[in-house]
């Protein structure tokens, strides 16, 4: 088994981040993309800006391979848009690693070899086997050693319907409905919206990004009304000029003074339960508890992702019944009990699965739990390559220091009224043990 490759899937920041943390401990990882290029999905939002700079969005190991190709490291302190991220650092990264980078490659299902998940005999003994769709329609078996699902949850955003299932009538307009954050330097885009009333529906940064963009319509004559499941604005705004990711605290300001300048009309305690049309096609959105938004041109629903767990239906995994995230790590990341946005140490031995050497990792691996940085993707691959290499040592040496202002009030609080005692979380927590870095840390969201 260890001639096999390790594979490793999606060519995103954390998939790539792994691939060059297995290079330099002597493995042939192999990289499985759906898409045509690395990426793929970070250039679906090329125009969004990141709150992060430069300084924080390489990974050491991929940064260090690299400069082996005489690739110059762009300026640190600038803030990149995903278009920049993909441009200037994924795609030389993939470049980098040659024919270890597969594009076209969908993974339709994960196996071990000759066992469904419900045999035990000689289950560890045998290798994965990775079902792969070939973008000229064969499909393929691949063997592998070990495997990192690092597909991430782009593809599967969170419904705009209130209990997590899409509201009544919701597939029915789907065609007036996104679930990204709009691109409005695109001409016909900003058409959509322009001199339209226009529901943003979420509370995290993307919501806010959204905002921020839409309210530049308002002298075309463009309405918005920013609706938020939890009971009151609260803390969304984030940590403001206190926040440690400066621009990210930027954006809580600009979004903050969009609210207070009258240009966005704000619905709290609002869960979407249908979506009704009218004759010219508008929208009315319907809350559980009977409010109504009506007369509706456009929504845009940033409420988050949730991991596509279906074709793993063969491995065993342990996963957090509320977060489906691996169960160690997600007391660490549940948004009902921390209040900040602290993410204490955690690397291979929290993202262990009963099934051996399988691992998810970066944005996958935090389930639906919303406070995911890439530097935390970029601590966990350097602890899962150095666990695959027997290097235990190495694997539980992790340390994550995160901004903690900024990202309070998760969505498991948005019931909770602003006085309402603390039920614990981040803020009230025992300090976090202090361990050794091995590599400079990379952050970013």
């Amino acid at each position: 088994m260890n001639e096999l490759p390790v594979v490793v899937i999606g060519a995103g920041p954390v998939g790539l981040a792994a691939a060059a943390e297995l290079v330099e401990r002597g493995f042939d990882p192999l990289v499985l993309e759906r898409g045509a290029q690395a990426g793929s999905d970070v250039a679906a939002w090329h125009h969004v800006r990141l709150f992060s700079p430069w300084s924080e969005l390489v990974a050491p190991a991929a940064g260090r391979l690299l400069e082996t190709t005489g690739w110059t490291r762009p300026d640190g302190e600038a803030y990149p848009t995903g278009a920049d991220w993909a441009g200037r650092y994924l795609r030389p990264l993939a470049e980098a690693l040659g024919d270890r980078v597969r594009f076209g490659a969908e993974v339709i299902g994960v196996a071990r070899r000759g066992r469904d998940r419900v045999v035990d005999s000689g289950r560890d003994d045998e290798p994965f086997t990775v079902h792969v769709h070939a973008a000229d329609g064969a499909e393929q078996r691949i063997a592998a050693r070990a495997v990192i699902d690092a597909s991430g949850t782009w593809s599967t955003p969170n419904p705009l319907g209130g209990e997590g299932l899409p509201a009544v009538g919701e597939r029915a307009s789907a065609e007036r409905i996104a679930y990204r954050v709009p691109n409005l330097g695109d001409e016909a885009v900003r058409a959509r919206y322009s001199g339209k009333h226009v529901v943003v529906a979420g509370s995290g940064h993307s919501a806010l990004t959204a905002l921020v963009a839409l309210s530049g319509l308002a002298k075309d004559g463009t309405r918005i009304s920013w609706v938020l499941r939890r009971g009151a604005v609260g803390d969304t705004f984030g940590g403001g000029e206190a926040d440690q990711l400066p621009a990210r605290g930027a954006l809580g300001l600009r979004a903050r003074d969009a609210v207070e300048s009258g240009l966005v009309t704000v619905v709290t305690g609002f869960r979407t339960e249908a979506v009704e049309r009218d004759t010219e096609g508008r929208l009315t959105l319907v809350s559980s508890g009977g409010q109504r938004i009506e007369q509706v041109d456009e929504v845009v629903t940033l409420s988050g992702f949730r991991p596509d767990l279906t074709w793993l239906s063969e491995i065993r995994l342990e996963l957090d019944p509320t977060l489906q995230a691996p169960v160690a790590l997600a007391p660490l990341i549940d948004p009902n009990v921390h209040s900040c946005g602290t993410v204490y140490p955690h690397g291979a031995k929290e993202l262990a699965h009963p099934e051996k050497d399988f691992y998810l990792a970066g944005m996958k691996s935090y389930g639906r739990a919303p406070t995911f940085l890439a530097m935390t993707g970029y601590e966990q691959v350097r602890s899962i390559a150095a666990q695959l290499a027997g290097d235990h040592e190495a694997a539980a040496r992790v340390e994550l220091r995160m901004a903690e202002t900024g990202v309070c009030g998760g969505a498991g609080l948005f019931d909770e009224p602003d006085d309402a005692p603390a039920t614990g979380g981040c803020c009230a927590a025992p300090e976090p043990e202090v361990l050794t870095l091995s590599a400079p840390s990379a952050a970013v969201r």
